[in-house]
C-alpha cells in the first residue's frame, strides 16, 4: 500500500467525519458570532488588543490582525478543546496499528483533516471580518490588507495547534490528562516568551520566538516603538493611537518565519508519525502503585451478609449534597491538599493567594467527580434512579461552593470575613462551569480545559 494512498485514504475518512459532525457546523457558527466581540468597542468592551493603555486606530489591517491575534492567543485553547473532543477523537486503532501502511501517511491524513476545519473557521471569521470591516473600519475598506493581515496571524498557529493535538496522540503519556497539562503550559509559555524578545531588532531569528505571530505586528509599527502592549483586558485610556500594521507584518524575517512555523507543524506530525506508540495495557510500577494505595480512599467496609435494609434518609437532600461533597473530595492526597492550601489561605490576601490555589485544587476535584457522574452510559442507568439527575447536578453545585467554603476557613478566622464572598462565588461558579460542561461532552476533559484557562486568568486580573 503506497503511502500517497493511505494519506489520501485517511484524509478522505477523517474529512467525511468532519462533514457529518454538528460540531463543525457550530464551530463555523461560533466563529461569525464572535468576531464582533473580539474587537474592542471605544469603551473598552470586547477583547482588547491595546497600544500604551491605548485603543489602536481601527484601520483594515489593524483589524484583521487584531482578530488573527486574538485567535492565535486567547482562542487557542478552545481550538485544542475542538480537536480533542469532536467526532475524529476516537480513530479505529485496533485496525490502523496492524495494518502494514505507513503511520506518518495516517498521522499526515489526519492532519490536512484537522487543518482544512481549523481553516473552514478561520474563512468564516474573515467573511465575518470583511461585513464588521465596513461597519467599523477608519477609512476605506481594504480587503487585501484585512485578509492577509489574518491569515499571516493565526494560519501557523492553527497548523502548529494541529500537530501538537496529534504529537499527543501519537505519546501514549500525553493522551489523557497529562496532554490536558502539557498543553496549558505550552501555551502560556508562546505567549510570555515573544515578550521577552520584542525589543529585539526585527529578524527571522527573533521572530521564531513568536509561534503566535503577534509581536511584531504590535512593536514594528507602533509610535511607542516600545513592547508596551496588551492583549485581553486591561485598564484603556480614552483615544486611540496609529499603528502601521503592515510595516510589522512587512519588517525583515516576520512572514519568512510564519512559513517556517508552518512547516515546522508538518515536520512535528511526521515526527508524530515516527513515534507512535500503540494502545497497550499500561504496567504500572511498584513506586506508583505503592504511592497510589497510599493516598487511595481506602477498602470499603466489610460486608455484613445478614444486615437489616438501610433505611430511607430523614433528610434527603442534606445526604445528598454530603454524598457530592464527599465525591468531590475523595481520596487522602485531595484531603491532604485541601489542608496544604487552606492553611496557604491564611498566611497572605486571600484574594491574591488563598482563593487561587483553591480554585486550582476545586477544579481537578469537581471535573473528575462532574466526568465521572456526566459519563454516557452511568447516565442513563441514573435516570433510572429515585433521585432526578437535575437535582444531584443542583446538589454538586451546592457541595462545591461548600468545599470553597471550607478551604476559606483559616483565612476568615485570620483576616475576617471579607473572603466568605470571593469563596461563594468562587466556588459556585466552578461547580456551575464544571457539572454544566461535562454534562454536555460527558467526560472531564472539557470542564477541565476550559476552567484552567479561566484559572490563568482569574490569577492574572
Amino acid at each position: 500500500m503506497s503511502t500517497v494512498a493511505v494519506a489520501r485514504s485517511s484524509l478522505d475518512t477523517n474529512l467525511r467525519r468532519y462533514g457529518r459532525s454538528w460540531g463543525l457546523w457550530l464551530l463555523l457558527i461560533i466563529a461569525v458570532v464572535a468576531a464582533r466581540f473580539m474587537v474592542a468597542r471605544d469603551d473598552g468592551s470586547g477583547i482588547q488588543v491595546a497600544i500604551g493603555r491605548h485603543l489602536p486606530v481601527m484601520t483594515s489591517a489593524t483589524l484583521g490582525v487584531s482578530l488573527g491575534i486574538v485567535l492565535s492567543t486567547l482562542l487557542l485553547p478552545v481550538g485544542f478543546l475542538y480537536l480533542r473532543s469532536n467526532t475524529t477523537r476516537r480513530q479505529a486503532w485496533q485496525v490502523e496499528e496492524v495494518t502494514p501502511g505507513s503511520r506518518v501517511a495516517v498521522m499526515l491524513g489526519r492532519f490536512g483533516a484537522d487543518v482544512a476545519a481549523l481553516f473552514g473557521m478561520l474563512l468564516a471569521l474573515t467573511f465575518a471580518g470583511w461585513v464588521l470591516g465596513a461597519i467599523i473600519v477608519t477609512g476605506p475598506l481594504n480587503i487585501g490588507q484585512l485578509t492577509l493581515a489574518l491569515w499571516v496571524v493565526a494560519a501557523p498557529a492553527l497548523m502548529g495547534l494541529a500537530a501538537l493535538r496529534l504529537l499527543f496522540d501519537a505519546v501514549p503519556l500525553l493522551r489523557r490528562g497529562l496532554g490536558d497539562l502539557a498543553f496549558f503550559i505550552l501555551w502560556i509559555t508562546a505567549i510570555i516568551v515573544p515578550a521577552t524578545v520584542a525589543r529585539q531588532p526585527a529578524g527571522f531569528a527573533v521572530d521564531m520566538f513568536d509561534f503566535m505571530g503577534f509581536t511584531r505586528p504590535l512593536v514594528a509599527g507602533s509610535p511607542l516603538g516600545t513592547n508596551d502592549f496588551s492583549i485581553g483586558n486591561s485598564a484603556i485610556l480614552p483615544g486611540r493611537v496609529p499603528l502601521d500594521v503592515m510595516a510589522g507584518i512587512g519588517s525583515d524575517g516576520y512572514i519568512a518565519s510564519r512559513l517556517a512555523w508552518a512547516l515546522v507543524a508538518v515536520a512535528v506530525v511526521a515526527f508524530a508519525g515516527l513515534v507512535y506508540r500503540p494502545h497497550t495495557a499500561r504496567r504500572q510500577s511498584r513506586i506508583a502503585a505503592a504511592i497510589g494505595r497510599a493516598f487511595a480512599s481506602g477498602p470499603p467496609p466489610r460486608v455484613v451478609a445478614d444486615a437489616a435494609a438501610a433505611r430511607r434518609s430523614s433528610v434527603p437532600l442534606a445526604s445528598l449534597v454530603a454524598a457530592e461533597f464527599k465525591l468531590i473530595g475523595s481520596g487522602r492526597l485531595f484531603r491532604l491538599l485541601a489542608l496544604v492550601v487552606a492553611a496557604f489561605g491564611a498566611t497572605g490576601d486571600y484574594r491574591h493567594m488563598g482563593s487561587p490555589a483553591a480554585l486550582l485544587l476545586l477544579i481537578f476535584g469537581m471535573t473528575a467527580h462532574a466526568g465521572r457522574s456526566e459519563a454516557r452510559g452511568l447516565l442513563t442507568l441514573s435516570r433510572v434512579a429515585p433521585i432526578d439527575p437535575m437535582l444531584r447536578r443542583a446538589a454538586f453545585i451546592v457541595a462545591g461552593t461548600d468545599w470553597a467554603l471550607l478551604l476559606a476557613v483559616p483565612a476568615v478566622l485570620v483576616h475576617g470575613p471579607s473572603a466568605l464572598l470571593l469563596a461563594t462565588e468562587m466556588g459556585a461558579a466552578a461547580a456551575v462551569t464544571a457539572i454544566v460542561l461535562a454534562a454536555f461532552s460527558g467526560s472531564a476533559f472539557a470542564p477541565r480545559l476550559v476552567l484552567i484557562v479561566a484559572w490563568y486568568f482569574y490569577l492574572s486580573t
